[in-house]
């Protein structure tokens, strides 16, 4: 199980190539070259992205810290400091 910081280095890592390779298909739509094998990688990415996405935000929930006795979590620095 990938921990929090990896998470986000490749997601960080995983928006960057999916921004090239959008732009990767714009230059081969104005070269009139069929795109429709970069747009089923395209999706492919975007689906692991989401799914890390989701893995990163069970993990924060997990991690955070909760209000004594509750399932609510603390969120803020104004409201840790105050409690």
């Amino acid at each position: 199980m990938p921990n929090l910081p990896y998470l986000r280095s490749e997601i960080e890592r995983m928006r960057r190539q999916i921004f090239r390779q959008r732009k990767e298909m714009r230059d081969l739509e104005r070269a009139g070259i069929s795109t429709k094998a970069a747009e089923e990688l395209l999706e492919r990415m975007l689906s692991k992205v989401d799914g890390m996405c989701a893995e990163r935000d069970r993990q924060r929930r997990e991690q955070s810290v909760k209000y004594p006795g509750t399932d609510k979590p603390i969120r803020g620095a104004i409201e840790r400091r105050v409690r």
